[in-house]
């Protein structure tokens, strides 16, 4: 349509512009760091492009498809979330990885899926079998990312197209910029100090939230339960963000990079801000169960066929593919 604007107008409306596909760009950067904890309260458009570079790590795995085009063509996509609780990344030591959710994202359903696996899974390392049988949070020690992602692809049979690995004490910093969470305890349980009801609210900073999330020992579910409450805290966060209008430093943006990684590059991000930004309207929590067993010493949780299949089905109907 030809229509006759003056010049400032027009160059108003593009700025205008700009400022809105940027604006995606920074609630979708938000979102895949604080599903993990490494939050960011907000920041200006021009800081979360430069972190998108500070972050960046690519995985050398093994990849099933072409992730890039399938964002492209606004299809559904797969990412692995690790989280780790052993200081700063890029430490000699890695440690095991807390957690592990596979995250698949369908932007036509408008729905994603959330799929734990148990830390103590117990799995042969492709890549180190002089350790296996081993437990899969131990792929990451061995191995990294590319160990984790390899081994997830290979025991769930879905593909893994990104990943998004953060330190899990970065959870503390992020709960403390949006102030505070607020939960429902699922059970009645003590620890470090701190009591928690089952059924009440409770409003929760930095350390409290991590005893809230980290305790395993005293739940009935064990580990399971754990993950229950780590999805309990981060959904907090994801809500509480959305409306911080806080705008941060750009130290607080470098201290980020030993907190987090991921293999999205830039225009992989700006691709998923623009197509897949509903894809929070509806999110299933599910996690893989597994029976424990003490082999050659060890404890782990042994999944049974049959519980693979239809984890795995689970998440390949959210991606669109045909079942297992």
């Amino acid at each position: 349509r030809m229509k006759k604007v003056p010049v400032k107008k027009n160059l108003h409306n593009h700025r205008k512009h700009n400022q809105y596909k940027f604006k995606k760009i920074f609630w979708l950067f938000l979102l895949l760091l604080l599903i993990l904890g490494v939050g960011i309260a907000g920041i200006t458009y021009h800081n979360v492009y430069k972190a998108t570079n500070i972050i960046y790590k690519k995985s050398n795995a093994h990849k099933k498809r072409n992730a890039g085009k399938l964002i492209d063509n606004k299809r559904p996509i797969s990412i692995l979330l690790l989280g780790t609780d052993t200081g700063a990344l890029g430490r000699k030591y890695k440690g095991r990885t807390d957690t592990m959710i596979i995250m698949s994202i369908n932007p036509e359903k408008q729905k994603t899926v959330m799929m734990s696996l148990p830390r103590d899974m117990k799995v042969n390392l492709s890549g180190y079998s002089e350790y296996s049988p081993a437990k899969i949070n131990a792929a990451y020690t061995y191995g990294g990312t590319k160990e984790s992602i390899d081994t997830v692809q290979k025991y769930l049979k879905v593909p893994i197209d990104y990943y998004v690995l953060v330190n899990m004490g970065g959870l503390k910093r992020a709960i403390d910029q949006v102030g505070g969470v607020t939960v429902i305890s699922p059970l009645t349980f003590s620890y470090e100090g701190d009591h928690f009801i089952k059924g009440k609210k409770y409003h929760l900073y930095g350390d409290d939230a991590l005893k809230f999330s980290r305790m395993r020992y005293s739940d009935p579910q064990g580990d399971y339960g754990r993950q229950l409450r780590q999805r309990l805290i981060l959904t907090g966060l994801l809500k509480k963000s959305f409306s911080y209008k806080t705008f941060l430093s750009s130290s607080f943006l470098k201290s980020i990079s030993n907190q987090a990684q991921t293999d999205l590059n830039r225009s992989q991000m700006f691709g998923l801000s623009l197509n897949y930004r509903k894809v929070g309207n509806h999110v299933v929590s599910d996690h893989v169960q597994g029976v424990g067993k003490e082999i050659g010493g060890q404890d782990f949780e042994v999944v049974s066929k049959s519980e693979l299949i239809k984890s795995s089905n689970i998440i390949r109907n959210n991606l669109g593919l045909t079942r297992y």
